[in-house]
Parts: C-alpha cells; structure tokens; sequence
C-alpha cells in the first residue's frame, strides 16, 4: 500500500481538464495543468520560461489561442489562467505575488458553491 499523498488540486481533474492540459501540451507548453475548481470553474496554470520578462497580457496572449481550440462550453468555465516563469515560483525575492498566486492554485480555498 502507498502512502502517497494526491495534492488537493490534483483530486479535481476531470476528463474536461485532462483535455485543457493536453491541448496546452500539445501546444508546447509540457508544464500545463487544470482543475475544475467548482461546478461554473476551471482553473489553468502554465508554467514556461518563456514567459520570463512578459507581461500577464503578453502571456496570456501565448496560450489563449489554443484555449480557443477547446469546446465553447470548456472556454466559457475557465475562470483563472495562471501564467508563470520558473524563475517566479523558485526565487524568493522574485516575486511573492506570483509564489501566493501558485499557492492558491496548489491549494485551492473552498468554494462558495
């Protein structure tokens, strides 16, 4: 028996989100994850050091074009898009908002439906 513990994102993949990741991936970004956060939300994270010295708008505007490829009904319940250089989540003094971002995207806060 394992004593492996699954983080509290991970238990909310669904085959929905499954195909968000492999959209992403698909698309170049191996460092893409998804998570139905509740009933109305999806919650995506990217992570890619080409994102390194963008802007969120220029990040966004990376990824967003293959989220358009997903169904209507998939796009309209992705809520947060988290877009993240390596660099942000492993340098301390980098930046606290990107690593407290991540936190709530690794440990998501209960929702309110």
């Amino acid at each position: 028996m394992s004593n492996a513990t699954v983080a509290a994102w991970e238990a909310k993949r669904t085959s929905e989100t499954c195909d968000v990741e492999n959209a992403l991936r698909k698309a170049g970004f191996p460092q893409a994850d998804a998570y139905r956060y509740n009933s109305a939300s999806i919650r995506v994270r990217v992570i890619d050091p080409r994102f390194d010295g963008l802007s969120p708008e220029q990040r966004d505007a990376l990824v967003e074009p293959h989220l358009a490829q997903l169904p209507e009904r998939t796009q309209a319940d992705i809520m947060s898009l988290y877009t993240f250089a390596p660099s942000e989540l492993q340098d301390a003094q980098k930046s606290l908002k990107a690593r407290l971002m991540n936190a709530e995207f690794e440990d998501p806060s209960p929702s309110m439906l």
